[in-house]
């Protein structure tokens, strides 16, 4: 067995554990809200944890963000304003300012977060932080969320898991509220972790969902550091944007002129097809 000194063990889910080997440790701090590391791994590049656990890596972040993000703003194909509960990083900040949108409002909730992420983890950003579409709130995401004019064409939840901080970002209040805060026809996302592992999770947004929205589903992407198979995404709208076809899909990434790592039309509309295990967790 391997001596797990030097290495970041995840013990998210019960009877089960991750690790990886830290290579190098670039920052270890306690902030208000949590205890932030990043290290260096062979595998995955520069990792930040919170509290343990891993939410981002240089190497597969591109396939979190790219699904959290691409999916709802190329079904919308005409959002202007978008908001990003979370997103400390700057990964989801990034993907979305790819779009021609006006405006990006990014809430998180620890300061902290996002000024180391500029220093050690700048890849992951890219220059988002420097946008002028960005707009960079440090608040509570559900007190901003409560208290917000609205106005949002499309709303991503990059949370946390549902422990500590980011708990009250899955109460069926929060999600009521979003609903409030989109335009008609707008988008909500939101993660919802591996189902195959906390299957609970998903089933409570999804039933939350089936209450506020005419369209409530959920969509996949196989993020690896995220052990355990597919993640889950919810998808809830009043509009048809999950029935737009691949050919409109291919022609509105064409007009941005950009190219992605995962994300392509085909890989959209496939994503909304699930496994019989997950079909099973929606209300």
């Amino acid at each position: 067995m391997t001596n797990l000194t030097g290495w970041s063990v995840e013990t998210l889910h019960d009877g089960f554990a991750q690790a990886h080997r830290m290579d190098r440790v670039l920052y270890d701090s306690k902030t208000e809200h949590q205890r932030i590391i990043v290290f260096e791994s062979a595998q995955f590049g520069r990792v930040m944890t919170l509290d343990g656990v891993v939410q981002v890596t240089e190497r597969d972040n591109f396939i979190y963000h790219e699904m959290l993000t691409h999916v709802p703003l190329f079904a919308h194909g005409a959002a202007k304003r978008v908001l990003v509960i979370g997103g400390g990083d700057g990964g989801m900040a990034r993907e979305a300012l790819r779009h021609p949108v006006e405006q990006v409002t990014m809430v998180e909730i620890d300061a902290g977060v996002v000024e180391f992420c500029k220093e050690y983890l700048p890849s992951i950003s890219n220059g988002a932080f420097d946008d002028p579409r960005l707009d960079l709130q440090i608040a509570d995401g559900a007190d901003f969320m409560r208290e917000t004019d609205g106005g949002y064409d499309v709303i991503i939840v990059d949370s946390t898991d549902p422990v500590g901080p980011g708990e009250v970002l899955f109460t069926d209040h929060f999600y009521g509220h979003a609903k409030r805060a989109l335009t008609p026809g707008g988008i909500l996302v939101t993660q919802n972790g591996v189902p195959f592992m906390q299957g609970s999770e998903l089933t409570g947004t999804l039933r939350a969902f089936g209450s506020l929205f005419r369209d409530a589903h959920a969509y996949l992407a196989p993020v690896p550091t995220y052990q355990g198979g597919f993640m889950a995404f919810g998808w809830g709208t009043d509009s048809a944007a999950r029935d737009v076809d691949v050919a409109t899909l291919a022609d509105r990434v064409n007009a941005t002129g950009q190219s992605f790592d995962y994300y392509t039309p085909e890989i959209h509309k496939a994503a909304f097809a699930l496994p019989g295990y997950v079909k099973r967790l929606l209300p």
